[in-house]
């Protein structure tokens, strides 16, 4: 995708913000092992998995399993990641705010925060 993401992944804009409406909505899907950057939006996202098994945190939490069906809010200008687990393909619909201003970009995502146990 870019140099904001480790691994290979694929953007698909559905909706891009525009003066009418501040949202953008995105489809994106992660091959196996692939993530994003440490990112924040200063309005907030919305994270929708349509497929797969992925991951997400944020910054000083616990990794959590995502899976088909579940929904994640993430909160205004709070770090965090999102991607597919190691084995697994991950889809979501990421809804994002930008009446705030665009994401902001970090840091990659370590191998050992990548791979770290996730939240029971």
């Amino acid at each position: 995708m870019n140099e904001n993401f480790t691994g290979t992944a694929y953007l698909q804009m559905l909706m891009e913000a525009d003066s009418l409406n501040s949202i953008s909505v995105g489809n994106v899907t992660f091959e196996p092992g692939a993530r994003s950057n440490w990112h924040l939006h200063p309005a907030g996202q919305i994270l929708l998995v349509t497929d797969g098994v992925g991951y997400y945190q944020e910054k000083g939490q616990s990794k959590k399993i995502l899976r088909k069906g579940d929904a994640v809010k993430c909160p205004p200008n709070t770090p965090h990641w999102h991607g597919a687990s190691a084995d697994t393909a991950f889809i979501q619909v990421a809804i994002t705010g930008r009446e705030n201003g665009p994401t902001v970009w970090l840091e990659e995502v370590t191998d050992e925060e990548y791979h770290s146990e996730p939240e029971r």
